[in-house]
């Protein structure tokens, strides 16, 4: 890992001028809060980014998991953390899932985890709580 240096007054004239801002962002999922959802608990960031149409979130999915769908979301997950019996549910299907292993969900397949798991999952267009719809 590159380790990014301060940013450095150089000169007097430089000191009135406000530092670059940076062209990238930073989430720290430690220091965001996180909220209920469908699946458990979700950790969200890179709202309102215009150099990213979506957003990605950390979460750890409880037991009691709730089917759901999107009408406009395409959500990718990507399985962090499962047991040996961990499953997702998907319209009809049951699929065996663990660590590594991603799935792409388009709008209007039905979902849910079964079991306890972390994911980390990429949520497009931009994570709208109001396109959360449950059976």
């Amino acid at each position: 890992l590159t380790t990014v240096p301060e940013r450095r007054v150089m000169s007097e004239s430089s000191a009135s001028r406000p530092a670059p801002a940076a062209k990238y962002d930073v989430a720290d999922f430690s220091t965001i809060d996180g909220v209920p959802c469908p699946c458990g608990t979700a950790r969200r960031a890179f709202f309102d980014n215009a150099d990213f149409p979506g957003t990605l979130h950390v979460t750890e999915i409880s037991e009691d998991a709730k089917k759901h769908y999107h009408k406009t979301h395409t959500e990718t997950y990507y399985f962090l953390e499962c047991g040996e019996a961990a499953r997702m549910e998907l319209d009809e299907d049951l699929l065996a899932v663990k660590p590594g292993m991603s799935i792409v969900i388009p709008p209007g397949v039905r979902h849910r985890d079964v079991g306890r798991m972390k994911v980390l999952i990429v949520c497009l267009p931009e994570f709208d709580p109001a396109d959360e719809w449950l059976d």
